[in-house]
């Protein structure tokens, strides 16, 4: 019942690109000396590529940018536990208040 692994091309990976190659296409791309698709084309990626990029690095600032996979920043990691942590403990007053409720309606007819 899993999710089917129907691909179009098995053989063909998911290109990967260094943190270094992605800041210069980006640097190439403000400099505005070739048209963007131009520059895509020569660096053998997509144009929207291009501009995913420049985006990421915009929000992110050069050091948060294109972190690659894995863990979140330990700052980030630490909110969701503490988050998880204060949901489950929301979740269990509301559940004895939802209990004491019907108890003290029940008490009452």
């Amino acid at each position: 019942m899993g999710k089917q692994n129907n691909k179009l091309n098995p053989e063909r990976q998911r290109a990967r690109f260094s943190k270094a190659f992605k800041i210069e296409a980006v640097r190439l791309l403000a400099l505005g000396q070739k048209p963007p698709t131009q520059l895509a084309l020569e660096l053998g990626i997509q144009r929207n590529q291009l501009y995913k990029w420049q985006e990421q690095l915009k929000n992110a600032g050069s050091e948060g940018a294109f972190r690659g996979p894995g863990r979140k920043p330990l700052d980030q990691q630490t909110e969701i536990e503490r988050l998880k942590r204060e949901l489950k403990q929301v979740t269990e007053e509301r559940d004895i208040l939802k209990k004491a409720a019907a108890y003290f309606a029940k008490d009452v007819s």
